[in-house]
């Protein structure tokens, strides 16, 4: 198994577009589970402590293997959720690990 994790910064400074943001982007990425069948989960969490230095946004998506995380991150509808998130974000970070 092969998990997916990443972590954005929000561009969005003010507390109510910085929870609406978190909003749009969990929204298109965790529509893409019923669409992707390379899913095997997916979850999109804001950050819950108020910790300057912690990340705003954070995926942890579970694939088979390198081969189904491939499908996932070049099908045309996560193209279109990445373009999204890209909108709103101001940096990336990403890990895949073994599980």
């Amino acid at each position: 198994m092969l998990r997916h994790i990443v972590l954005w910064r929000l561009a969005a400074e003010g507390v109510a577009e910085r929870a609406r943001d978190s909003s749009t982007i969990a929204t298109a990425l965790e529509a893409l589970v019923s669409v992707i069948p390379e899913i095997v989960s997916l979850t999109v969490s804001t950050n819950a402590a108020d910790i300057p230095r912690n990340w705003d946004v954070c995926l942890i998506g579970d694939f088979a293997d390198e081969t189904a995380l491939g499908v996932y991150l070049r099908h045309p509808d996560h193209v279109r959720a990445a373009d999204v998130v890209g909108e709103l974000v101001t940096e990336r970070a990403a890990i895949d690990l073994l599980v």
